[in-house]
């Protein structure tokens, strides 16, 4: 296998830079979906996986809720919303129904750009962009996510589908535990569809919403590995980092099976600003049986996502075993309360 020799050091939406790289390479894929997909398009010599028309009804969530009405995949109701006037804006709102979730269109991540709506009253945030899309709230019994790859041929492959929770806006802790066969029959129906509508070749991570009636909406769908899918590096036969590599390079895809019985995935959220490599916190997490901890390196910010830890469990059907190793990671570390503000 080749090993690079160079690097291209830019900023992520610098298309000159991006030239400069599709000239010393074969394939690029992305990150992220921050990207300017008309400067792309006129990089001739580049190829992209995703391809940039896969991308393109995903990067703004207006596209993407029409994309998924388009294609009878189920979603909450959504109308765009343009906030330059606040009296109309507020009058939108009270009749579109609350409590609403408001989202900007762009950008949004680990909770910013997302609010929810309580009653006529809710002030509205602060720098308002113009254009935000308003969603149907969902009473929801619990948050989804799955993992699916497709390749250039059009194999695919789909990872366990996973609980989420999170805590303020920003993923706390995956569940990879069993779920009832007819919602994962769901779950697995919607990625293939998604991935086939698309021509999609990559890794997609798919959020869903499980509503109280058992029927599964999709959530947001991002184009790219994603956090709730970390767990597979330690609790799955092939992770879903290599998994991407697999499918822009054009090799056969991996297994996405489970190599134990279950798996929690724990983020470690900064509560505090510091810079601080909290050796000690890291190590009585890492002495937890089956325990595998990632550090990013990061400084800390109240929210900032400053590494995970997935520990193995040893029967996937017990919940309460996931729960209580979930808790003894927190306990050991949280510091303080936190918050959203990566």
């Amino acid at each position: 296998m080749a090993i690079a020799s160079a690097t291209v050091f830019a900023p992520v939406d610098d298309a000159t830079a991006t030239a400069k790289l599709a000239s010393q390479c074969d394939v690029i894929t992305f990150e992220n979906e921050f990207v300017d997909l008309p400067a792309l398009a006129q990089i001739a010599e580049a190829r992209f996986y995703p391809t940039l028309d896969s991308l393109k009804p995903l990067l703004d969530k207006l596209d993407q809720r029409q994309f998924l009405q388009r294609i009878a995949v189920p979603t909450p109701r959504f109308l765009a919303i343009d906030a330059k006037q606040e009296a109309e804006f507020k009058d939108t709102v009270l009749q579109f129904g609350l409590p609403a979730v408001l989202k900007a269109r762009r950008h949004g991540y680990d909770g910013q750009g997302t609010f929810i709506l309580q009653d006529s009253q809710s002030d509205l945030p602060q720098a308002l962009p113009n254009q935000w899309l308003l969603e149907e709230f969902i009473p929801f019994e619990c948050e989804l996510a799955v993992m699916a790859a497709r390749a250039i041929e059009g194999e695919v492959v789909i990872y366990p589908t996973v609980e989420t929770q999170q805590e303020q806006q920003v993923c706390r802790r995956v569940y990879v535990t069993a779920f009832a066969p007819a919602i994962t029959a769901q779950v697995e129906a919607i990625a293939r569809r998604i991935l086939a509508e698309l021509n999609y070749v990559g890794v997609m991570g798919i959020e869903f919403f499980l509503s109280r009636d058992g029927k599964v909406l999709v959530n947001e769908l991002a184009p790219r590995t994603h956090n709730s899918g970390h767990y597979s590096l330690d609790a799955c036969v092939t992770s879903q980092f290599e998994q991407q590599l697999r499918a822009v390079c054009g090799l056969p895809l991996g297994s996405p099976q489970l190599t134990s019985a279950g798996a929690v995935m724990v983020n470690l959220l900064g509560y505090e600003t510091s810079s601080s490599d909290y050796a000690e916190k890291r190590q009585r997490l890492s002495e937890i049986p089956q325990a595998h901890l990632y550090w990013y390196g990061k400084t800390s910010r109240p929210g900032r996502k400053l590494g995970h830890v997935t520990v193995l469990l040893s029967n996937g059907q017990d919940r309460t075993e996931a729960e209580t190793i979930a808790g003894t990671i927190e306990q050991y570390g949280r510091g303080g309360k936190q918050t959203a503000d990566e």
